[in-house]
């Protein structure tokens, strides 16, 4: 109930926010103005979904033997695999490595399971410096806050509202313009690479075929975490794994193309181990943490483990009408919009967080724009049924749905009262929940039943 109540108390005050929308409804309509261009590039699109779809089902129903495919192949090259079957072991395994290195200087490119397992904190609280190096990382850091969007980390924000976090957090210049502070930062954070003695990364993608990670992106922050530092830190779901560096050229395309309008992004990693004696750059040691972190809930669940098929395009954020109306920050949670609606009463707690996947309006836009053809919607209505069924419904929803199945069951039950009753029922039982701001439907003077009799002369 506490986290429904906030959610329900969030979503009431920034859905009315007009500002936010502004931003939010500006940021959108120049990721949609791109992303039509980004789906040219297929000469046909539906089949290199379906073909995506195919294969990340495939790896799901034999995920086990692909992890390990993966882990045998990275130890060949050097790289150290850790399993972390939770948020705690992972920070733990983390935290040790740091203690090893004596490290006190930590860059870290964009990862949302970083997030996940709130490692900045636990950095921090251990006197290390952790820097967040991708743009809107670096924003949302600097503002003390969490990322917004699985994509855009900063998209609540306006370049106004970044002018002045900048100017009263890093003194720079009032009213500098996107160009002088992008060119501020770059300056700021090549420091930071050069001195930092770990670098932490997320992957886009597991490559079982190669031992290697796929990382993408349209900065270069992510190359120089994992080539400045001695250090290479990989924190990844056991979900991120395709089965061959041959399936790189379909999925990184779909990424990008959903992701942000791009054919391909700026920066394309393919990373597999630390650096080899004939190699140059490098780090010197390399791990991958293999988070599971209830994703095998998850998967144990025959219809929703569709949903461990997210390449964390974003593309649902951007459709969902839900998700632009509350913003990111209601859900309280990683993962936001559809997908996190789907997921997280999985890998967080149904009972506490059944009230995502009824924060939706089921139009099946998400469904329709996702690159890898999960049914989102289909999926929602999957949990609000599995979450009913386990008896997690709220008593008075309970009540409320006893009273109209006992009404609507008969026809006898149904012309009991004069429809002056009826509205007067609706009115006291719907109130609270139709909203203060719509006005409750009424019951019409006559019902259809009678209407029938009257056209045809039924007594």
């Amino acid at each position: 109930m506490e986290n429904l109540n906030q959610f329900n108390k969030d979503a009431e005050k920034i859905a009315f926010d007009l500002n936010h929308r502004k931003k939010i409804n500006f940021n959108i309509a120049q990721y949609n103005e791109a992303i039509v261009k980004g789906k040219q590039q297929f000469a046909d699109l539906e089949l290199a979904k379906e073909r995506a779809a195919h294969i990340k089902y495939k790896v799901l129903n034999d995920l086990d033997s692909y992890l390990i495919q993966f882990e045998d192949n990275f130890n060949k090259k050097g790289g150290k695999v850790i399993w972390a079957q939770n948020k705690k072991e992972a920070v733990k395994e983390i935290l040790g490595i740091v203690k090893a290195k004596s490290a006190k200087n930590i860059v870290k490119s964009k990862s949302m399971t970083t997030e996940e397992i709130d490692l900045n904190q636990a950095l921090e609280k251990r006197k290390a410096e952790v820097i967040e190096t991708d743009l809107g990382e670096f924003i949302v850091q600097l503002a003390g806050e969490k990322p917004y969007h699985i994509v855009t980390p900063a998209m609540h924000k306006s370049k106004e509202d970044v002018d002045k976090l900048f100017n009263k957090k890093l003194n720079t210049p009032a009213e500098s313009t996107p160009e002088k502070l992008t060119h501020y930062v770059r300056h700021y954070l090549r420091e930071k690479f050069q001195q930092a003695e770990i670098g932490i990364t997320g992957a886009n993608f597991l490559i079982a075929d190669e031992g290697a990670i796929a990382l993408t992106e349209n900065e270069g922050n992510g190359v120089l975490s994992m080539s400045f530092p001695k250090t290479h830190i990989v924190v990844v779901g056991i979900d991120k794994i395709i089965p061959s560096i041959d399936d790189v050229d379909l999925f990184w395309p779909l990424l990008s193309s959903y992701g942000t309008g791009q054919n391909v992004t700026v920066y394309n990693s393919i990373v597999g181990g630390p650096k080899q004696k004939d190699e140059i750059d490098g780090p010197e040691e390399m791990y991958v943490v293999l988070l599971d972190n209830k994703r095998s809930n998850l998967l144990a669940q025959e219809r929703q483990r569709r949903a461990l098929s997210c390449i964390h395009c974003g593309a649902c954020l951007n459709v969902c009408p839900v998700y632009k109306n509350i913003g990111g920050y209601t859900y309280n949670t990683t993962y936001s919009g559809p997908i996190g609606a789907v997921i997280n009463p999985y890998i967080l707690d149904m009972q506490d967080y059944k009230h995502h996947s009824f924060a939706s309006s089921l139009c099946g836009k998400c469904t329709d724009v996702c690159p890898v053809k999960i049914p989102l919607h289909d999926l929602l209505l999957v949990n609000r049924n599995e979450s009913v069924v386990k008896g997690y419904n709220l008593s008075k929803e309970k009540r409320q749905v006893f009273i109209y199945k006992k009404i609507m069951s008969k026809r006898k039950n149904m012309d009991m009262m004069s429809q002056g009753k009826k509205n007067m029922m609706i009115k006291y039982f719907f109130k609270k929940a139709w909203g203060p701001r719509r006005e409750l439907p009424k019951v019409a003077e006559k019902s259809f039943n009678q209407l029938w009799k009257e056209k045809y002369n039924i007594e």
